[in-house]
């Protein structure tokens, strides 16, 4: 009695890797991805007596691997980012301003209290939940005074919440990059308004 053995056809190997291919696309849309849940809610330029404020909100959910990272004592840092044009029809349009908005989030376990930090501005909670309500929920941040825009023009605000995973320590920048839980991203919402006289 003798025994055989057949080597697969290389044909259906290349069919397999071909398949294999095909669906790779479907599998990386199917993966959880923080980015397709943060999202901009609601965003508004107003015209004040200061100049011109944002009011924006903002659903950013933390996958359990940020908030474990919060936890070891890992700052995680936020941008509200903004960029407002003037409309031009024969050529490209004009950047009149860009602003950034920055949030440090980080955990104390001695006092057992989150704390956020913007700018020189510090503030401590108690949860996390009410410091995320919080960087979430902007208001009044002044972006331009009235001189910078010019009265009864058309412009175009374009708005954005990221977390930015290049402040974080080296070595998790790394893994970050290519761990798609690190990547809080909404899209860019954008709209147009009219620069008013102030109030």
């Amino acid at each position: 009695m003798t025994a055989s053995t057949t080597r697969p056809c290389a044909s259906g190997a290349r069919r397999r890797l071909l398949v294999a291919l095909l669906c790779l696309p479907l599998l990386l849309c199917a993966a959880p991805s923080l980015s397709d849940d943060a999202a901009v809610r609601s965003a508004a330029i107003i015209s004040t007596e200061d100049g011109y404020v944002v009011n924006a909100d903002f659903r950013v959910p933390l996958a359990p691997r940020l908030i474990d990272t919060i936890m070891r004592g890992v700052s995680l840092y936020f941008n509200v980012e903004l960029v407002i044009e003037q409309p031009r029809r024969w050529w490209f349009d004009r950047t009149v301003a860009t602003r950034s908005l920055q949030f440090r989030l980080s955990y104390h376990p001695i006092t057992r209290s989150y704390r956020l930090s913007i700018g020189a501005l510090h503030r401590s909670y108690d949860t996390l939940e009410a410091a995320m309500r919080t960087m979430t929920r902007v208001r009044n941040w002044r972006v331009l005074s009235h001189d910078e825009l010019d009265e009864g023009d058309e412009y175009r605000a374009s708005l954005r919440f990221i977390h930015d995973v290049g402040m974080l320590p080296k070595p998790l920048v790394i893994s970050a990059t290519a761990d798609r839980e690190w990547a809080i991203t909404t899209d860019w919402v954008r709209w147009n308004f009219s620069a008013e006289a102030a109030p």
